[in-house]
């Protein structure tokens, strides 16, 4: 990835209720661009139940904004055996197209994966806010859109390796510039870029 992340104001701010996130092309810490990751790690972690968040993302090309979860347990038994639940990821130059996918593997050599896509009928996910869920019980993650369901895992997938989604999980809401997925802006991209979260909620039984 090419960004800073950094604790300024202006990378991460709230305005009108919501939580702003903004990517900037800017020189900053030895790179030409900045962004803020907000983590919740050992302040708010949690296990099972529902989660929706309502967002409006970024867009244009080399912006990756992602709504997503890792293992609490990650200083000790690293990435990715802690697992990683990525509750939405989107790639800018794809702006109706959202990914979910779920990572594990008892060490970086087995790392696996699965998941899907999710393609906006009308419209593309940076004009208006989307609600992103995702409903957790043991030995089951469910992925959903606005409601509609989009992805499951379930523990049974999950062969040669241990299963990490029922332990303890914390969020990270972050927007990326560059990295191997999305490929680096180009002339084409336009700064700054944002994503708005206007709530998270997390219910359980």
């Amino acid at each position: 990835e090419l960004e800073n992340y950094t604790g300024r104001t202006q990378n991460a701010f709230a305005s009108n209720g919501n939580l702003i996130i903004e990517a900037r092309q800017e020189n900053f810490g030895g790179s030409q661009y900045t962004s803020a990751r907000m983590i919740t790690k050992n302040k708010k972690i949690f296990k099972y139940g529902r989660v929706d968040i309502r967002a409006k993302l970024p867009s244009t090309k080399g912006i990756w904004p992602a709504l997503w979860m890792l293992g609490n347990n990650i200083d000790a038994v690293s990435w990715p055996a802690c697992g990683e639940i990525d509750v939405m990821e989107l790639l800018g130059q794809e702006p109706n197209k959202v990914y979910n996918t779920l990572h594990w593997g008892a060490t970086f050599q087995l790392h696996d994966s699965k998941g899907t896509n999710y393609v906006l009928p009308t419209g593309s996910f940076d004009q208006q806010f989307h609600v992103y869920s995702m409903e957790w019980e043991e030995n089951s993650v469910k992925i959903f859109i606005d409601d509609q369901q989009t992805y499951s895992l379930t523990s049974n997938e999950v062969a040669g390796n241990p299963y990490p989604f029922n332990n303890d999980f914390f969020f990270i809401f972050n927007i990326a510039v560059g990295g191997n997925w999305p490929g680096a802006p180009d002339a084409n991209t336009i700064f700054p870029q944002r994503m708005a979260v206007d709530y998270i909620r997390v219910f359980q039984k």
